[in-house]
């Protein structure tokens, strides 16, 4: 089941002195279960349409709809808060919230009680794999890969069935890059995540499901 579908997709960023064409004509299905590594070198446009895929913007022409919805039709904030799933390099967690805190977040934010929230906060961090301890730790006391994680498991408290990773395991060593890999083919392959991971790691590249190799905007090239 295809959870994105991307029809012809172009984006140009416009300015007073000049229109840079960044996305040049995609046409692409993400479906459900499988993970997709989106490579190519800077400025190629794969992070623009991981953007756009986000619903950050909406294409300049062409389409994009994820889960049924068009994102040139949809209340984007909504879309945001009900449809994607982001995870960053950085990992961005709120520095003055706890682990679980960071988790509870967009799950209250849905409108959860607290008391649940906390609950389910718990079940999610330890789904990928990081102790009861963690849970009342700020992101300062944790390493990058724990950091990772319960950037992971807030991800997950959303519960969308889009996950879309920005350079993911940019910022974490060669253990720590396997492991989150690990756990984000395990959430496709196991879970059902249409997952889509932005990176320049060719190991990624192989290990992924699918590679797109996006150049100057177009498909470059797919491999399975």
């Amino acid at each position: 089941m295809s959870i994105f579908e991307l029809r012809d997709v172009k984006y140009a960023y416009k300015n007073k002195y000049q229109t840079v064409n960044a996305i040049n004509g995609i046409s692409c299905d993400f479906e459900a279960g499988k993970v997709y590594a989106l490579m190519g070198r800077s400025g190629s446009g794969k992070t623009t349409l991981l953007s756009l895929m986000a619903g950050l913007d909406v294409p300049t022409s062409g389409k994009i709809v994820c889960d049924g919805v068009p994102t040139d039709e949809a209340d984007l904030e909504r879309f945001r808060r009900e449809k994607v799933a982001v995870i960053y390099q950085d990992f961005r967690l709120f520095p003055l919230l706890t682990a679980a805190e960071n988790v509870m977040y967009p799950m209250e934010l849905r409108g959860m009680a607290p008391a649940e929230a906390k609950r389910r906060a718990a079940e999610l961090i330890e789904s990928v794999g990081l102790p009861e301890t963690v849970l009342d730790r700020f992101p300062a006391m944790l390493s990058g890969g724990e950091q990772q994680r319960v950037a992971i498991a807030r991800a997950l408290g959303m519960e969308t069935k889009a996950l879309l990773a920005d350079e993911p395991t940019g910022n974490l060593d060669e253990d720590n890059s396997v492991k989150i890999f690990e756990i984000l083919r395990s959430l496709a392959h196991n879970d059902g995540y249409c997952v889509v991971i932005v990176t320049h790691d060719e190991a990624i590249g192989e290990k992924a499901d699918v590679a797109v190799r996006i150049r100057d905007g177009v498909i470059a090239g797919q491999t399975k």
